[in-house]
């Protein structure tokens, strides 16, 4: 016979795939079968996290007639669904339970947040530092004059002029006034201060 040296040696044989299942994958829970049992299936309510590893054929079976609300009343099943809804955690009603926090003594954080200690605003970003940093408008002369026409100040929003501006409208109209030509001029004036805030995009 011939001596063929290493040759054979570096021939690989794929192993047997049930062999390397039944070596690595435990072996089936179900009573009286040695088949791997690579399935996990859930053992139940009281015992969270842990498994039973079944074969294909029981853990079909097992799957069947698993019930995780067994022994259950429905008022219980009916509270642990809802429950499940926020993950078993405690809720309440938006605004119901703001008078706890107020009792707690706590004051909000930077930027408004409760609860200073998660997160840290190195630069001041989101606090007091950054509502004193904001710019202030400065506005031209005849805008400024046009507001006060309103009887606005420089801090006026555009909701705000818009409201200002339909209410002297309302009470400035000769129609509101008897027909009485008194207030035309200074009816005039308001309509031609809101149209120079109009075109100068404030609202």
């Amino acid at each position: 016979m011939k001596d063929f040296g290493d040759i054979f040696d570096r021939i690989r044989i794929r192993p047997d795939k049930e062999e390397a299942l039944r070596n690595r994958v435990p072996e089936c829970a179900w009573p009286g079968c040695e088949r791997p049992g690579p399935h996990p299936a859930p053992k139940g309510r009281d015992h969270e996290g842990e498994y039973y590893n079944f074969c294909t054929e029981h853990v079909r079976r097992y799957n069947k007639s698993y019930n995780y609300f067994k022994g259950m009343s429905d008022d219980e099943m009916r509270e642990w669904l809802e429950m499940n809804a926020t993950g078993h955690r405690p809720t309440w009603r938006l605004g119901e339970n703001a008078h706890a926090f107020r009792a707690s003594g706590q004051r909000p954080g930077a930027g408004g947040f409760r609860h200073q200690a998660m997160w840290e605003d190195m630069h001041e970003l989101f606090g007091q530092r950054a509502e004193r940093a904001r710019p202030k408008r400065t506005l031209p002369g005849n805008l400024v004059k046009a507001l006060d026409r309103l009887g606005l100040d420089e801090t006026a929003d555009a909701a705000a002029i818009k409201a200002r501006y339909k209410e002297l409208v309302k009470r400035l109209h000769p129609d509101a006034n008897g027909g009485s030509r008194a207030t035309e001029e200074t009816l005039r004036a308001v309509i031609d201060a809101y149209q120079m805030l109009r075109k100068a995009g404030l609202v």
